[in-house]
Parts: structure tokens; sequence; C-alpha cells
């Protein structure tokens, strides 16, 4: 019955109660928005590593990362043909990717640098990774002699698809060897360092190119993030001489420092957004209050108690929080679905050289709470400005104009 008499005081004063109701709506739906530009921006950076260049983590012998050796494939994977297998049989991983690394000198024949490889299963990362970009030509797949080229070292080199190239390396037993590739495509991540210095060949083809069945890491491409864990505890009580190592860790600067940097920034800025949301919200409810002095003066003068008048106020407030609240959301969430359907063009972040989209992801978690603030704080003003009035004598209320 309160809660009802509450709601038809809300159309005594239609603008007063709109007005109200407009400041806790959009109070509301900025956090909720901003939270959603927020999730959108970390899994952005977060999709971006993972599906170009690291897949979900990756597996080397212990310690090779964390140290520098003269002769590096000593301690590369001898028995990666077990591993791989058993890999591909445990749940949850979708994706194993064998790869190799070395160092070789390309040239075009006029032209000749310096460059870093990678011989990778083709096919397979040519599904996993797509968000290494393809500018020129198309991706290596199929193709036994073919050579993708990042952007910057086709740029140096002058070379386009269907161009020849030859790759120069040392064997692991320190001879040179030499192979002719031809140019598939030319890709960009965005990353110019990386870009400007890597190319990818077929797994095959490095092995031969250095003499050697081993490979130096095996990186994986889950079902889902949340499934690293088990399997890192798993392949490393498996196999005692692999360390499993998440794509968090061996992007520490790009990825982990980045996602550091703008959570530190986006919390200052929702500290900031709350305070203004909070401060916007108890203006308007306590002026709103405020000006009903004279009515409250009537009520308490026909005989109504202090307490009755602040349930009164308190169901008054509730509703409006609860009503401007849940407006926010669904304004919210209709904005997400028209205007801001594609995200939202941003510059090149640190450490990268494109634009690129940021979807507004609105979770559950965040409309609850962003629901819960603009009704909490609603309640908390009509209880503060409710408190001031009912203690106003009544002769003093009656003469407010």
């Amino acid at each position: 019955m309160l809660i009802l008499t509450a709601f038809r005081n809300l159309f005594r004063n239609v603008r007063r109660s709109l007005a109200i109701i407009l400041t806790i709506s959009l109070g509301t739906g900025a956090l909720y928005c901003f939270d959603g530009f927020n999730e959108g921006i970390m899994n952005q950076y977060r999709d971006n590593t993972i599906h170009s260049q690291y897949g979900h983590g990756q597996i080397n012998e212990i310690g090779y990362r964390e140290q520098v050796y003269e002769k590096p494939w000593d301690h590369w994977i001898e028995n990666s043909e077990e591993v791989e297998n058993y890999l591909k049989k445990l749940k949850g991983i979708d994706y194993v990717f064998p790869r190799v690394t070395f160092f070789a000198l390309l040239t075009n024949g006029n032209r000749t640098i310096s460059g870093m490889g990678q011989g990778v299963s083709t096919e397979e990362e040519a599904e996993f990774f797509y968000t290494l970009n393809i500018e020129e030509g198309e991706m290596l797949i199929d193709q036994p002699d073919g050579i993708l080229l990042g952007k910057g070292l086709a740029h140096s080199l002058d070379l386009h698809p269907g161009n020849n190239i030859t790759i120069l390396a040392n064997t692991i037993d320190g001879t040179i060897n030499g192979i002719d590739l031809n140019v598939t495509g030319i890709f960009h991540t965005g990353s110019q360092e990386f870009d400007n210095r890597v190319f990818r060949i077929p797994l095959g083809v490095a092995k031969e190119l250095l003499d050697t069945e081993k490979v130096e890491n095996i990186a994986l491409g889950l079902n889902s993030l949340d499934d690293w864990g088990g399997i890192k505890e798993e392949v490393e009580q498996q196999f005692s001489n692999l360390e499993a190592t998440p794509f968090s860790i061996l992007d520490r600067v790009y990825y982990q420092h980045s996602v550091d940097w703008l959570n530190a920034q986006f919390s200052v800025i929702q500290v900031i957004i709350l305070t203004i949301v909070l401060l916007g919200i108890l203006n308007s409810i306590s002026t709103a209050i405020l000006e009903r002095k004279q009515e409250i003066g009537n009520l308490r003068a026909n005989g109504e108690s202090r307490l009755d008048i602040m349930k009164l106020l308190i169901a008054e407030g509730f509703t409006l929080g609860l009503i401007g609240s849940i407006l926010g959301i669904l304004l919210s969430l209709l904005l997400n679905m028209t205007i801001l359907k594609h995200g939202i063009l941003m510059p090149p972040a640190p450490g990268l050289t494109l634009q690129f989209h940021v979807p507004i992801e609105l979770q559950q978690k965040t409309a609850i709470f962003s629901c819960l603030l603009g009704l909490m704080t609603a309640l908390f003003a009509t209880i503060v400005a409710g408190i001031r009035m009912v203690k106003i004598p009544i002769g003093e209320a009656l003469r407010a104009i």
C-alpha cells in the first residue's frame, strides 16, 4: 500500500519526477557503458595477443625462456612427436602448434637484411591466428615453398606476392644452408616491431633449413582461457623437463604491462564518473524533497508522524531509484544495439600502428552493480534529506513558499 501511494505521488509533479529519473538513469547508464568499454578494450588486447602470435600459451624446456644459450637448439624439445600426441588427447586443447624460431638473412638478389623466422604448422595456424592480417596475397596454408612476410620486412626488400626470395641460415651444426621460396603474402599485426622483422615458413621447410627434427616450443589453442591452469598442471606432471607458460607472461611488455596501465587509468576515470553520478543523484533528490517543505508540513499538521513521513519518502525514493536504474540499463542496451553496434573506433594504442574498433561488452554482473548503485544512492539521498525535513517545526514548514 505504501509503495502504491508513493508511486501515485510521482505523478503529482511529473516534471520533478522525470528530472530525478533521468538523472539516475543517465548516471547508471554511464557507469554501465564505461565498464562495458573497459571490458571490450581489455578483451581486444587479449584476443589480439592470443590470435596473432602466442596462442593461449606455449610449452618449452624448463628454464629455456629465462636464459640465453650459445646453442639454443640443444635445449629444444626432442620428443616433440610424443608431446604433441599427448597434448592432442587432453580435454580443453583444440590446437597444437609446434614451432621453431631462428634468425636468418633474406635476400632478393639486390638487397640483404636480417629477420626472425618462424617455422609453423601452416594450415592449423591459419585457422587459429586470424588477427594476423593479410595485407597482400594470401595466408600461408598449403604452399610447400611459400613464405609469409611481415609488412616492414617486405617493404625493406621491396617484395610482393609472387616474388622469389632466398633465405640463408646456419644449421644446428654450424654450416650455412639456403633455400629459395616464393612470397605468398604480406601480413601485419599492428605491432611495428613484430611486423618489421618476422617472417613465416612451413615447419617442414624450417626443419630442413636448420637440419633438425627438434621443435623450439609448442603453442596451444584452448577451448577456453579458463582451462589453462589445469592443462599446465597436467603437462608439467607428465613431462618433468617441460614447463607451460601463459600468453600474459610470454608477452609481458605488450599485453600485461598495457593491461595493468589501462586498468589503473580506468580505475581513476571510474572513480571520477562515480563521484559525479553520486553527487548528481544526491543533489537532484535532496532538492526535490526540500521543495516539498510545505507539503510535509501539511502532513504533519494533519497528524502524520515523522516515522510515517519518512516511510513515505523512502518508498518514493526507492521507486524513483528502481525506475531510473532499470531505465539506465535498458537505454545502455539499446544504445549498444544501435549506435554502438560496431563499437568505438580508437586510435592506435601504445606499441601499435593500426586503429581498431572496441566493442562495448556489457556484463550482467555490472548491470546488477550499476542498478544497485543507482537504487542505494537514491535511498541514501532520500533518507538524508528526509531526516532534515521532518525535523523542521510544523509552523516553519507551513510558512514555506
